[in-house]
């Protein structure tokens, strides 16, 4: 298993008119997650695209609002690995609060993606071997 977590503020232009954290840009919380916790293992998206021309789009995503995020408040997203990829791979996405008070959960699944085909693949061996030892 691996676990990653990233800080991020709530931007004024992201809330609605209650000062919540728009449902609707959630998503964009478990992306920043994603390429963060990538990032930290050495994986980039752009790598991925360019050198191994692998896609990963989103398949599937599962949400649970718990409590409202609030603007200017500084919120932790904790990305997980519980697995090892095969022909998909799935982040868990848990967001606290500045109270580190769990707020916000949800499950992505992707696929990967040959870029030239446009078939699935499985997980490239390059990311494997950046896992592996994680598990």
């Amino acid at each position: 298993m691996y676990s990653f977590d990233y800080k991020k503020r709530v931007r004024y232009g992201e809330t609605d008119m209650m000062g919540y954290l728009y449902y609707g840009n959630y998503a964009q919380l478990y992306e920043i997650g994603r390429v963060e916790t990538m990032r930290s293992l050495g994986l980039t998206y752009k790598v991925l695209e360019e050198k191994f021309r692998i896609m990963m789009p989103v398949v599937h995503v599962e949400a649970r609002y718990i409590l409202p995020a609030k603007y200017d408040e500084e919120l932790t997203i904790r990305t997980i690995l519980k697995e090892l990829p095969g022909r998909m791979i799935t982040f868990d996405n848990e967001i606290y609060n500045e109270e580190q008070i769990l707020i916000h959960r949800a499950e992505v699944k992707l696929f990967f993606v040959d870029m030239d085909s446009g078939k699935k693949v499985t997980c490239p061996q390059y990311m494997l071997e950046k896992l592996t030892p994680l598990f």
